[in-house]
């Protein structure tokens, strides 16, 4: 089981997220406020499956209407899927490719682009 609270940072500022929930492999976290929560959850049927998911929810201004706010949410996950039972792939070859999926995202300028729809 993860520790109880996750912690994240987020442009340098590190934010903490208690547990809210916990099941037989899942936990959810979420700062007081619930604009952010951060869910962990694992699955083994025909293939294993492991989701990090972090969602991020905020009030702002509706951009149809200024003088009226609404609510405005987004989601940032990672799936590991793999064969079941960790059949073909073993977890060392899976975290190596994770990190170098990871390390891909964090050189310089290509995050942006991603983002910014390129392919």
């Amino acid at each position: 089981m993860l520790s109880d609270p996750q912690s994240i940072t987020i442009s340098g500022t590190a934010v903490s997220l208690p547990r809210i929930s916990a099941g037989e492999m899942k936990g959810r976290f979420r700062t007081p406020d619930g604009t952010l929560e951060l869910s962990v959850q694992h699955s083994s049927a025909k293939r294993e499956r492991s989701v990090i998911r972090l969602d991020r929810n905020k009030i702002g201004v509706d951009p149809l209407n200024s003088t009226q706010q609404k609510n405005y949410s987004y989601s940032a996950y990672l799936v590991v899927d793999a064969p079941l039972n960790g059949v073909g792939f073993t977890d060392a070859e899976q975290e190596a490719d994770i990190k170098g999926l990871i390390a891909l995202l964090n050189t310089s300028g290509y995050l942006t682009k991603f983002l910014g729809k390129e392919s």
